[in-house]
């Protein structure tokens, strides 16, 4: 290995069952996050929204390139303009617009028991969308011409480390991917070489608030871990 600058690293020492405690304590507070898509009009501070996204770019990274970037919109007319594209899309992708479904009848089907269609109320309901992009170029600098690594890879990270803080922060979320996605760049006013990977809503529930009963169902341990 080369040598580099380096700086100590260590973490504080901890008992064997406080650990325990810990994973445990954070795995039942995830097991409790639900998709929301009925949200409140409540405020919610732009501090929280900052802190998530600043917990977010802590995640790791190809080459440490950071290769993401969170437009975070607010305004009510921005919100509209942003649902108005995202649900034209929608109505191709389910066929909603007269023509022919975009997705297959399978992903259809899939669909089903999430009783999802065309109609995104969310968007504008939500007092915060995160647009989340994935930067093929650009490097540590943004550039816009070093070659980023790992993009994919390195966004998703930092889109759960992203849900997850929200969730700490006692928000509902909601994942959402029109496609395609590319309306978003321009209504962001981003480069070409950024793709937007989805769009983040944030806000507290709405006191009528439900989710379907077939997002409760988790695939158990055995099916989702092999130990070798």
């Amino acid at each position: 290995m080369k040598d580099h600058d380096r700086l100590p690293y260590s973490l504080p020492p901890m008992p064997e069952e406080e650990r325990m405690a810990a994973a445990r304590a954070i795995r039942e507070s995830l097991a409790s996050r639900r998709t929301c898509r009925y949200f409140s009009h409540a405020p919610v501070p732009r501090e929280i929204i900052e802190q998530a996204i600043l917990a977010a770019g802590s995640a790791p990274s190809g080459a440490n390139h950071q290769p993401w970037h969170f437009a975070v919109i607010s305004s009510s007319n921005k919100k509209r303009a942003l649902r108005e594209a995202a649900e034209a899309e929608e109505r191709r992708f389910y066929g909603e617009d007269g023509g022919k479904a975009k997705a297959g009848q399978d992903w259809l089907e899939a669909l089903g028991p999430l009783g999802t269609d065309a109609d995104k109320p969310f968007l504008e309901t939500a007092p915060w969308l995160i647009v989340v992009f994935a930067q093929r170029k650009g490097g540590i600098d943004e550039d816009g011409k070093t070659q980023n690594y790992y993009v994919n890879e390195s966004v998703g990270i930092a889109c759960g480390m992203l849900l997850t803080t929200l969730h700490a922060a006692g928000l509902a979320t909601l994942t959402h991917t029109p496609s395609p996605m590319g309306f978003l760049r321009e209504l962001c006013g981003r480069p070409e070489h950024e793709k937007p990977l989805m769009i983040v809503a944030v806000g507290h529930p709405a006191p009528d608030a439900t989710v379907p009963a077939h997002a409760l169902r988790k695939k158990p341990l055995e099916q989702i871990a092999s130990w070798l």
